[in-house]
């Protein structure tokens, strides 16, 4: 090109010795150093002619390794087939060790051959190697026993990176994953979340936390399995980009609230069947009164008959029977409420409070009322109708946290507590609302009383009717400063 500076051979020297690289040239027969260019000069310090007469004791760690016969094999080896690499370690005049990697090359000069070699440090990077290797030795170590699986999912729903966790809870190994359709493990109305989630996240939008529902080889009938995951889209560095699920398996939660939810639609039927045995009871009662006055009447109108009356007497004495048909319905009707078959059981009261706990939790989350569990680390065996007393602790916390929620958010607190008094297994509930209307406690139980504007006092009736069925008694009490207290004692079973 013109106007460009020409290299003369001259200049070939200022090249070299401008090198950042550092540069050992070592006579090829006898190895010996014949020369080194600044940059090899600074790094080991010494000067050129205090090189030229070291052997490579001298100027090599001392480490068996780095021994003299295995330099020389090296450097004999770049002579035979031209080139040859080593990792090396050059110690410095100030006793100083330096790692590097080492190249030897055969060059070929008029005066016959040499052996050039030209190193760098790479102590640093060996130890950033050494790190990166630590650090995924640690996270394989971490992913290996992370109870979440974690797949990455491209647009179309395929696997591009399974862990060995999310292997275990699908079932075969992570490659064996790669590339399949993660839809596939899926039941349909899981595998149709799994898409809406993947068009989500294609939309740059943040997809939503769900359930899925995991196919089971037995189809539809067969036992189910489910895992929650969280999604989250991911870019590392275009290499990995897709849709990241963290899951893990909540098969047992999942069952443990169909259990719950079982329990609750049982103990509603339970409720409503003991209320209609109030009221049938109550209805017995009231309508028995006039059907004897029915009869009496029509008792008093066939005596004062002359005769038999004909028709009338006919009619009369019609009349008469069917109402002895209605006070046999009505006296069968009294005696299958009294004689209802218990079911009772030994129990802990502790676990009655226990399994009503996630229901209460629910109706409390929902009021936005702080609920607090005090239960006493005693056993507090009972012998009761689990479901049945588990009612009754329902019914009085769920009205405890209806009566708070009408209250400021600071105050709104409800209190659940077990404990052990004399011979009584007790359970409390405590609220701080504004406590029970003048007329006395007693009344509350009867049917007719409550604090609801659509209440009719049955839950509380009810709840009396099951305790005293049991040999307990149900009390309530002011609460200090201000609130209430009700109370439930049962006997204790002595073992």
């Amino acid at each position: 090109m013109s106007g460009s500076p020409e290299i003369t051979p001259s200049d070939f020297g200022r090249l070299f010795a401008a090198l950042r690289h550092c540069v050992l040239v070592h006579d090829a027969e006898t190895k010996a150093i014949l020369w080194a260019n600044p940059a090899a000069c600074a790094v080991l310090g010494f000067t050129v002619d205090e090189l030229k007469p070291l052997k490579a004791p001298d100027m090599s760690s001392n480490a068996r390794q780095y021994a003299r016969e295995i330099g020389v094999t090296w450097l004999q080896r770049a002579v035979d087939e031209g080139t040859s690499t080593i990792e090396w370690c050059y110690r410095s005049k100030t006793g100083v060790d330096i790692l590097t990697e080492a190249v030897a090359v055969r060059v070929d000069l008029a005066a016959g051959p040499v052996v050039m070699v030209q190193f760098r440090d790479i102590a640093e990077e060996k130890a950033t190697r050494r790190d990166l290797f630590r650090t995924e030795g640690r996270l394989h170590t971490f992913l290996r026993n992370l109870d979440e699986g974690i797949v990455v999912l491209d647009g179309d729903g395929r696997t591009l990176f399974a862990s060995a966790t999310a292997a275990t809870l699908l079932g075969g190994e992570p490659d064996d994953l790669l590339g399949i359709d993660f839809a596939g493990f899926l039941a349909p109305e899981s595998a149709a979340l799994l898409r809406e989630a993947l068009t989500t996240s294609s939309q740059g939008l943040s997809p939503r936390n769900a359930r899925y529902r995991l196919a089971t080889p037995g189809g539809a009938d067969g036992p189910a399995r489910w895992f929650a995951a969280r999604c989250q889209y991911i870019d590392i560095e275009h290499d990995l980009r897709g849709l990241l699920l963290l899951f893990h398996d909540i098969t047992d939660t999942v069952r443990a609230e169909d259990e719950h939810r079982h329990d609750a639609q049982y103990l509603n039927h339970l409720a409503r069947y003991n209320a209609m045995g109030d009221m049938a009871m109550a209805i017995a009662h009231e309508v028995s009164q006039p059907i004897a006055a029915a009869h009496n009447f029509v008792a008093g109108v066939r005596s004062r008959m002359n005769g038999d009356g004909g028709n009338l007497g006919w009619g009369l004495e019609n009349a008469t029977k069917q109402l002895d048909r209605a006070a046999l319905i009505l006296s069968s009707l009294r005696q299958y409420v009294v004689h209802l078959e218990e079911s009772k059981q030994l129990v802990d009261l502790n676990d009655i409070v226990t399994d009503c706990a996630y229901f209460v939790d629910v109706r409390a989350n929902q009021n936005s009322v702080a609920l607090h569990w005090d239960r006493t680390a005693e056993a507090l065996p009972v012998n009761c109708e689990k479901v049945l007393i588990g009612q009754v602790v329902l019914n009085l916390a769920f009205n405890a946290v209806e009566e708070m929620a009408q209250w400021p958010h600071e105050r709104r607190t409800v209190v659940v507590a077990t404990r052990r008094h004399d011979a009584y297994a007790v359970v409390e509930v405590r609220d701080t609302g504004r406590g029970l209307p003048h007329p006395p406690f007693g009344q509350i139980f009867d049917g007719a009383f409550s604090t609801k504007g659509n209440g009719h006092g049955i839950g509380l009736a009810l709840s009396h009717r099951i305790v005293t069925r049991h040999g307990g008694d149900i009390q309530a009490t002011e609460n200090t400063p201000h609130g209430t207290v009700f109370r439930v004692r049962l006997p204790l079973l002595h073992k």
